[in-house]
């Protein structure tokens, strides 16, 4: 990690003087100083909010009604008049929005805290998908997504009642009702998206809006927090801070998450990997006699136990290609497999005391040079009626549901994400690599036609951690999702930068909907809070991760663009239409070089 922390250092030291006065007012309220492995973080001053506009054409969050909207902006532009500062922290700004849309929403605040009194009645069992969905929209236990953005489980405040987020990047700016982005403070270095989620988690702020939310909503009770990265560091501040990690284990995650593991799960549970050998390797010539002996040829993947997307992945024809990985790869357990030419998906699965349920299966985009630079990187998915043949997704789901069932056998509950591969040769459907956690795939999930017939899959995660006693049937859940999972057409874009030189951004484009013109211009045409309301495959939601002030380098995140429409072609190469979608976005960015002698290394920021 040096080449992190010589970056993250370089880019801090170019920042200082303009966050140093940011430091000091915040010296002054007595603050102390301070992702996907999530992004490397830099002391920027976050941008401004937007100014408000009266003639923009936003929609209310489900659960907030329409007659609120004016309320909640007005709310907003108020709030941000009355800071009379265009540099005032974001997160007071979004903690204003928030109070205004929970007060118009909820009422009075005494008159929630009275309903979860001591008082209240027991809760009684759920018994179908009807009252569950009920349970979630009076939800009274305030649940908090905490990341570097909210990327990954925005919407589900749609959903769920008193569900919010606490991300390190304000996407919005102070627009969305339902974000907190705390004032940037000191911190060490991050390396990883762990280090972002337990500095947010130890930041003063972040601890305050938790506990006025908590007093306002369920006094007495503990905070649920969800996140996608943690590790024992993260758990011990939950602990030592009274708030409940609504997520398996730290030691239980991390055993599951080697795909060595993986494959000795799937192959116990009759799930089966792409033909491979789980071994050590000394050498060229000892890979290729290891190789053989298995019958897998002398073209072959090579993976290592743990690793980000792209990265600890290594195709191996030739010596050549061995030279290229062998430090990685030397003394360490990999899985040696057969390469196959294959089509490559992801699907999402809960497991839950009732059994199994398994969500959409959507195709990946992988490798394009216009989304990332790294080789085999995951850059985005589709999500298409034809994705699989009906037999090709009967077999996948009996994969998986079979895997979850081996999984639920080791104690693991919840939400967890899958790869499957499908042999174009032999159309033999293999299990790939498990990533225990809520993953890069659960935006998609949870706007398919399947989520709305039922909930989406992370509502059944929460129940397997919220104090309710509930029944499901989860082969009917199934059989719907099979039928209406695959009926609608969204894609998503995972937008990174490929050059190495770094720059400055000074203008970014904005958080919201955009619409791509027949000669192929982008325009903006509104800000939104999510991709809830798209509805031409012309239109596309784009959520900003790196806006001015940020900057920009290889592998760093410009964001991650929706559409209702597909981005890859049958052939494996993007449409046009998404051509364009990226172009555009690329041509809103303007920046600035920072001379700097060393090149930049890089991270990753969204993983699945």
């Amino acid at each position: 990690m040096a080449h992190l922390t010589w970056l993250h250092r370089l880019l801090s030291k170019l920042t200082r003087a303009r966050v140093g006065s940011r430091h000091a007012a915040h010296a002054q309220t007595a603050l102390p100083s301070r992702h996907t492995t999530a992004t490397t973080t830099l002391l920027a001053t976050p941008p401004p909010a937007p100014p408000a506009s009266s003639t923009s054409r936003e929609e209310p969050p489900m659960n907030q009604p329409p007659d609120t909207l004016e309320t909640t902006h007005t709310a907003t532009d108020a709030a941000t008049d009355a800071s009379g500062d265009g540099d005032s922290p974001t997160g007071a700004r979004a903690e204003s929005t928030l109070r205004a849309a929970e007060a118009a929403q909820d009422g009075s605040a005494e008159a929630t805290a009275e309903a979860a009194g001591s008082g209240a009645p027991a809760r009684r069992k759920l018994r179908n998908i009807s009252e569950i969905r009920a349970f979630f929209r009076t939800n009274e236990t305030p649940v908090f997504f905490i990341g570097a953005t909210s990327f990954n489980l925005l919407g589900i405040d749609r959903w769920v009642r008193n569900f919010s987020y606490i991300p390190f990047y304000d996407s919005w700016g102070g627009y969305h009702p339902r974000v907190f982005s705390p004032p940037l403070i000191a911190h060490a270095d991050f390396e990883s998206g762990e280090d972002i989620n337990n500095y947010l988690l130890e930041h003063p702020s972040v601890q305050q809006h938790i506990a006025r939310q908590m007093e306002r909503h369920a006094p007495g009770e503990r905070p649920k927090v969800v996140m996608v990265f943690f590790d024992e560091r993260t758990e011990a501040i939950c602990e030592r801070l009274g708030y409940d990690l609504i997520l398996p284990s730290f030691e239980l995650r991390n055993h599951l998450d080697s795909k060595i593991t993986t494959t000795r799960l799937g192959n116990e549970a009759g799930a089966p990997s792409v033909p491979n050998v789980l071994t050590t390797v000394e050498d060229y010539d000892d890979l290729l006699a290891q190789a053989q002996a298995a019958g897998l040829g002398d073209d072959l993947v090579l993976q290592s136990a743990y690793g980000d997307s792209g990265k600890t992945t290594f195709f191996v024809a030739s010596r050549d290609d061995w030279n290229k990985c062998s430090t990685d790869i030397v003394g360490e357990q990999v899985k040696v497999m057969k390469r196959i030419r294959n089509r490559a998906t992801a699907v999402e699965a809960v497991n839950t005391r009732h059994g199994t349920i398994v969500g959409p299966f959507m195709t990946d985009l992988t490798g394009y040079p216009e989304l990332t630079p790294y080789r085999g990187g995951w850059c985005g998915n589709d999500v298409y009626p034809q994705a699989l043949r009906p037999d090709q997704r009967a077999r996948a789901i009996e994969h998986v549901s079979r895997l979850g069932d081996r999984l639920r056998e080791e104690g693991y509950r919840g939400f967890f994400e899958v790869d499957v591969l499908v042999d174009l040769d032999s159309d033999e459907v293999y299990l790939g690599e498990l990533n225990p956690r809520i993953s890069g795939v659960s935006s998609l999930t949870t706007v398919t036609a399947g989520a709305y017939a039922d909930m989406p899959l992370f509502l059944f995660h929460l129940l397997e951690y919220l104090d309710v006693d509930y029944d499901i049937e989860v082969e009917e859940i199934n059989e719907r999702w099979r039928e209406l999972a695959a009926t609608d057409v969204f894609s998503q874009l995972i937008m990174k930068t490929s050059k190495s030189e770094l720059r400055l951004i000074t203008e970014a484009p904005e958080t919201g909907i955009y619409r791509l013109g027949d000669d192929g211009t982008l325009t903006f045409e509104r800000k939104t809070l999510d991709w809830t309301y798209l509805n031409e495959p012309e239109e596309a939601f784009f959520l900003r991760v790196y806006g001015p002030g940020e900057y920009l380098f290889k592998g760093a995140d410009l964001g991650i663009l929706v559409t209702r429409s597909r981005m890859q072609t049958e052939e494996g190469e993007l449409t046009d239409a998404a051509r364009a979608f990226i172009q555009g976005i690329h041509n809103r960015y303007r920046a600035t070089p920072v001379e700097t002698s060393p090149a930049p290394m890089n991270y990753l920021a969204y993983l699945k």
